[in-house]
């Protein structure tokens, strides 16, 4: 029975780790000295090129020559009594938990995960 608890549990993190929401932006260039050294980011930040980062919305971004790509660092909740729990964001972790709507103390059964 744990074996199969652990298989499951591995299944579940290896789907959730791929299935990344992901946007691409071309390259809005980071200039200095003449030079393009980077890419600027949506807060007109400058990255150098080969620079990752985690942004304030929980996004893992890396920094290419031909722009940047971002993907989300989190997975959503789904197939949870949504009648009795909800789901809340924690943006200093980038997790959600699921806890009864009544009584946040009380977490509720999670039966899938997106993104």
């Amino acid at each position: 029975m744990k074996t199969i608890l652990a298989c499951l549990l591995v299944l579940a993190i290896s789907v959730t780790l791929s299935n990344a929401s992901c946007f691409f932006q071309p390259l809005k260039p980071w200039i200095s000295d003449g030079e393009t050294i980077g890419c600027r980011d949506l807060n007109g930040d400058g990255h150098e090129f080969g620079a990752s980062w985690k942004t304030t919305d929980c996004e893992d971004c890396y920094c290419y020559r031909d722009g940047m790509k971002c993907c989300t660092s989190f997975a959503t909740p789904v197939g949870y009594d949504q009648e009795k729990c909800i789901s809340i964001f924690n943006k200093e972790t980038c997790t959600y938990k699921v806890v009864e709507k009544d009584d946040h103390s009380k977490e509720c059964p999670v039966h899938g995960w997106v993104g």
